[in-house]
């Protein structure tokens, strides 16, 4: 079982303390390296959940709300609290997640970043008044937290993902309920330890694990939670479009995504290579902003193949604990024999392996090798779906237009990336994709200066940069007469 002394309390958190699981139920937490179960976690009644939307409810201050200059040290402190324990969390994160030990400190670090940029940029926040005088009234905008918030967390990004919520809620002045993924709680339960020890006021931030059905039926229903953010799955979220729809709640939503990589003729191929490496292998290919479909120019396919083979086959898979660990495991179960379906439904269809292992030849345990398919097309499972995995499809294009159209041939839109040396082609296939996010000449996903967030059926709403940190607000607009 696993020891940290972030780790004292297994329970819920509401209202300023760490509850006391009276009804016993809990949950395992397993490490998907070994397998093994390295936590009991309270899986929490209905009672406790709506305790945690009154605790929410008690701390939400309107009349007199919370200065800005205190929201800020609430930002600061836990920004510092996670650099000051960035290995501890770090490790814990390895462990129930998987990913290497290095990537995992990195994504502390991602995490920090977040409420270091809603504490510098809170000011943003505060009211102001328009200089012209519509009416004969002076016109004061104000910017009042939604209320209490519902931050439902996906287990790929255990820290990276509260952070981006859960710092624009605070610079906002609103109180939140946290639900975790039920696979990666420990990462959430070490986040409100260091949360403990700040001057928080009680009922500000709440955690809440268990079934989430329940949970999320709790928060689409109560009236004192007007809105949701949720990161997940595009169905799920279609779900609570619809569950939310009768109370007209606010909805902040990162969904599902099925990104192009596409690389032209006159890329240059090892940056290209290497950025793919750097991009689709992240989490072992377990994110929402990795390439999926990867379009390669047809004249240059062959040499980029040869390429992209190469940097696999120095790859390394294993537990993430170990030194020199490039990949860890998938999840689950489900995971895997999710992407073993796509490349046994590619290779049964045309497709030809360029580096990697036959599905026959993968064994036993939940470590799946970077893979490397050619000869993809439309029909086939991992262009139409999303694999969450270390599987790498290769379809190829002649024309700009050709690839524009098989970008955008999706319901997704939420990451893309582009690699040319042709800065107007750049600014035209940028503009034609309909992706929250293209990369030119570059592999990288989101960062906390910038809005992240997709297009059609990825989500609603944006994550990050100045548009993140109004999320959580409404404006009121207040004239007064002379």
């Amino acid at each position: 079982m696993i020891e940290s002394p972030l780790l004292d309390n297994l329970t819920g958190y509401i209202g300023g303390r760490w509850i006391d699981n009276t009804g016993g139920t809990t949950f395992d937490v397993f490490n998907p390296a070994t397998r093994e179960v390295i936590a009991k976690v309270a899986s929490m009644p209905e009672d406790e959940v709506l305790a945690a939307v009154e605790a929410g409810k008690s701390a939400l201050r309107l009349t007199s709300p919370w200065p800005i200059e205190t929201r800020r040290k609430w930002l600061e402190g836990i920004r510092d609290g996670l650099r000051e324990h960035r290995e501890e969390i770090g490790r814990i994160l390895c462990l129930e997640h998987g990913k290497p030990l290095k990537e995992a400190e990195g994504e502390v670090e991602y995490a920090a970043g977040f409420f270091d940029y809603c504490a510098k940029h809170i000011n943003a926040l505060d009211a102001h008044t328009l200089t012209e005088k519509p009416k004969d009234c002076t016109w004061t905008v104000h910017y009042r937290p939604v209320g209490v918030v519902g931050l439902i967390v996906p287990w790929n990004f255990p820290i990276g993902m509260i952070a981006k919520k859960l710092s624009a809620a605070l610079a906002a002045g609103c109180p939140s309920v946290i639900k975790p993924a039920s696979e990666t709680p420990l990462t959430m339960v070490a986040l409100f330890a260091l949360m403990d020890k700040l001057d928080l006021p009680d009922g500000m931030v709440n955690l809440v694990m268990g079934k989430a059905s329940m949970i999320g039926k709790v928060l689409c229903e109560h009236k004192d939670v007007p809105m949701l953010s949720f990161t997940g799955s595009t169905e799920v979220g279609r779900r609570l479009i619809l569950d939310t729809a009768e109370q007209v709640k606010k909805l902040a939503l990162e969904l599902g995504g099925n990104a192009p990589f596409i690389v032209f003729d006159d890329a240059d191929l090892d940056v290209a290579a290497d950025n793919l490496i750097a991009n689709k292998f992240r989490g072992g290919g377990q994110t929402c902003v990795c390439a999926n479909r990867i379009f390669i120019h047809e004249d240059v396919a062959e040499s980029f193949g040869q390429k992209l083979a190469e940097r696999v086959g120095r790859m390394a898979v294993g537990d993430g604990m170990k030194e020199g660990i490039d990949i860890g495991p998938l999840i689950n179960q489900a995971g895997f024999d999710k992407v073993k379906g796509h490349l046994e439904d590619a290779l049964a269809n045309g497709a030809t392996l360029v580096a990697g292992k036959k599905p026959d030849e993968l064994g036993d345990g939940l470590f799946f090798p970077p893979t490397v398919v050619m000869g993809v097309d439309r029909d086939m499972r991992c262009y139409r779906e999303e694999t969450f995995g270390p599987l790498v499809p290769m379809a190829l294009f002649r024309t700009e237009e050709d690839v524009i159209e098989a970008g955008n041939d999706t319901e997704f839109g939420l990451a893309s990336y582009v690699f040319t040396a042709d800065a107007a082609r750049a600014q035209r296939v940028a503009a034609g994709l309909r992706f929250g996010h293209v990369g030119w000449n570059t592999g990288t996903g989101p960062t906390p200066e910038a809005p992240f967030g997709g297009m059609k059926a990825s989500g609603i709403g944006r994550e990050g940069g100045l548009e993140g940190l109004f999320e959580f607000v409404e404006a009121q607009t207040v004239p007064r007469g002379f």
